[in-house]
């Protein structure tokens, strides 16, 4: 027993060593090199004429919902980055089915040229974490007619902004082309 038991107890130190530790502070050493702000996230500042507003993170999720804005993705959890998770009710749950039902009656309602059948999934449904910072190309061109009404400026206008502000995926094929709300709201209120 002695012969199985003293190995098994250096190779547990070992990797407890190893893995808890070392491993643990060379990535978290990285991260504050590598990683923006120390590793703390991209946070943005936005000045307008009168003050200097901190936003917040652009790697967390902001709820946006006047007709001035682009529409973030839904959250579960309030866009509270504390508690991040997902609502965890299956697609047959019927109360979830009425969440989904009223997040499709507001969308339409607030944009009236859009068919119930050209409303992105991710408009109307919440992301796994409840933090999604970014949407699709397509969930924003479906929100440039009531923005560009709502601000009075061209169509035109608001769809180079959306265009400008696609991310493209890494390395051109790896993930989806996407776009952070928070940046892009910043830019459409930067429009003159």
């Amino acid at each position: 027993m002695k012969t199985h038991l003293m190995p098994a107890l250096k190779l547990t130190l070992i990797c407890i060593l190893v893995f808890s530790g070392i491993y643990t502070v060379t990535i978290w050493g990285i991260g504050q090199i590598v990683a923006p702000n120390n590793g703390k996230g991209e946070i943005v500042n936005y000045v307008n004429s009168k003050e200097n507003l901190k936003y917040g993170f652009v790697n967390i999720g902001q709820s946006f919902t006047s007709d001035n804005y682009f529409w973030s993705r839904p959250s579960a959890v309030g866009y509270n980055a504390a508690g991040s998770g997902a609502s965890n009710k299956g697609a047959t749950n019927e109360e979830y089915l009425a969440l989904v039902q009223s997040r499709i009656d507001t969308f339409l309602i607030h944009n009236p040229n859009v068919a119930k059948s050209d409303i992105p999934v991710e408009m109307v449904t919440a992301s796994g974490s409840g933090l999604d910072p970014n949407i699709s190309p397509k969930a924003a061109m479906v929100q440039i007619s009531r923005i560009a009404k709502a601000r009075n400026i061209s169509e035109s206008k608001v769809e180079s902004l959306v265009n400008e502000y696609t991310e493209k995926p890494l390395l051109g094929m790896f993930g989806p082309a996407r776009i952070n709300i928070l940046k892009l709201n910043i830019a459409l209120d930067a429009l003159k």
